[in-house]
């Protein structure tokens, strides 16, 4: 599976890793049920998931409002994914 995962265009590039670097790895670590090698390879990747079902069910069910959530957890991934990508920096 690894040999058909895309590679990250910010890294051949410029030689530096973008903020979601690491999302195909962790999800592949998901699909093995590898769930702690997933949150260390990928840290947002559980609310990113969660984001992803609530995105789907605004599409998909006109009945209820999920604006609110849509929002939170956007904003909650960008903020793992920030507090992600310094630390990788950093270290």
């Amino acid at each position: 599976m690894e040999d058909y995962m895309l590679p990250c265009m910010n890294k051949k590039l410029f030689g530096v890793e973008c903020m979601g670097c690491g999302t195909q790895r962790a999800i592949n670590l998901l699909f093995q049920g590898d769930f702690v090698g997933a949150f260390k390879m990928f840290p947002p990747i559980y609310t990113l998931i969660i984001f992803f079902i609530i995105l789907f069910l605004h599409f998909v069910d006109k009945t209820r409002n999920y604006n609110k959530a849509i929002i939170y957890f956007a904003i909650i991934n960008g903020v793992i994914m920030l507090i992600n990508y310094i630390y990788k920096i950093l270290n």
